[in-house]
């Protein structure tokens, strides 16, 4: 006799299912190359962000250090764990939605500890599984590390896995579909995002569609270009979106969050239909 296999995290975030999650773009935090010498600063723009998306009816935030620039492939610095745990504790303080981390570029590991500790309760990995070339070099998925450091950690955090992410090139002959279909069932992923080319960039609807085609059961989420315009075609495919650019004060990731533009692209995905 075999039991019913149990939902994925996500839904158990999102029961009511398609969601839109708003990035926090947090400033350059210590021991980037731009760094500015203030925690404060980062603090107070982060905590308004988080404020601004979750007022304006996103249901959640990602926080992720996007102005660290050059990214590191893998492990981060221990200052930048620090500084990031410092502030995903202030914004799950700040917000009732559920809160999440990238740490980029892949510090997937560094996510977990600093969910796990501060409350937040899903993560963005850029390469889950497989391989991609990026600006940072080759970056392979670490999947089988990630699950079970979860699993010792005993935590039912979600793994939101990028297929084919933004900015970098997959190995030569491999499918989108295949990419996700491993991603989902070899991978363990909580959620699969589809992403442009890069960041602002315009996902293709015929990305998505081979996507829910090969993994029709699978939690699909938008990971880029996602606007007012846009965003009630982008829900009759994918289960939700990650957005920033869109909500930013100059469509520029990285400048702060207009509220104005939360409400608008809230407003427009609830006209769908």
């Amino acid at each position: 006799m075999t039991s019913e296999p149990q939902p994925r995290a996500c839904a158990r975030l999102w029961p009511e299912g398609r969601t839109l999650i708003g990035m926090v773009h947090l400033l350059p935090l210590p021991g980037a190359p731009g760094w500015k010498g203030s925690m404060d600063e980062v603090l107070e723009r982060a905590s308004a962000d988080a404020r601004a998306l979750a007022t304006g009816g996103m249901g959640g935030v990602l926080v992720e250090n996007f102005l660290d620039t050059p990214f590191l492939p893998g492990a981060v610095a221990q200052e930048t764990v620090a500084a990031m745990a410092r502030v995903v504790s202030t914004v799950v303080g700040e917000v009732e939605v559920p809160v999440g981390v990238n740490v980029l570029r892949n510090d997937a590991r560094a996510a977990l500890g600093i969910a796990a500790a501060c409350g937040a309760r899903f993560i963005r990995v850029n390469v889950h599984t497989g391989t991609m070339w990026t600006d940072q070099g080759r970056i392979e998925g670490r999947a089988a590390d990630t699950l079970r450091a979860r699993a010792a950690l005993r935590s039912e955090v979600a793994i939101l896995a990028d297929v084919h992410v933004k900015h970098g090139t997959p190995p030569p002959g491999e499918r989108l579909e295949s990419a996700a279909a491993d991603a989902w069932h070899r991978g363990l992923a909580d959620a699969l995002v589809v992403s442009g080319s890069a960041t602002g960039e315009a996902t293709a609807s015929d990305d998505l569609r081979r996507v829910r085609t090969a993994v029709p059961e699978a939690v699909i989420l938008v990971g880029s270009g996602v606007t007012p315009g846009t965003v009630a075609e982008i829900l009759d495919i994918a289960d939700g979106a990650v957005v920033g650019t869109a909500l930013t004060r100059d469509s520029r990731a990285g400048t702060g969050i207009d509220a104005e533009r939360v409400r608008r692209l809230v407003a427009a995905a609830h006209r769908r239909g």
